[in-house]
């Protein structure tokens, strides 16, 4: 079992969470195929953080499970945001 919530740490489950649940995000995640093209995306929009205050580039972050999690969600325009 991982750290929280089945994720290494809170930063990552809260990261993955509001990416999930949140509209607006979830759709911008699905042209994503990798987490730091994401995150690179994110921060030219000026959010830089989930609405908890989870940063979306903190260090800790898994950006592995990150990456494995976006690969699962991924629509049909996947790569958009490259």
């Amino acid at each position: 079992m991982e750290g929280y919530n089945g994720w290494k740490n809170w930063a990552t489950w809260n990261v993955a969470l509001w990416l999930g649940n949140d509209l607006s995000l979830y759709k911008i995640a699905r042209g994503c195929v990798r987490y730091a093209d994401l995150v690179d995306l994110l921060e030219e929009m000026e959010t830089f953080r989930t609405p908890d205050g989870a940063s979306y580039n903190d260090p800790d972050l898994d950006t592995y499970a990150l990456d494995e999690w976006l690969m699962d969600e991924q629509g049909e325009d996947a790569e958009w945001c490259n």
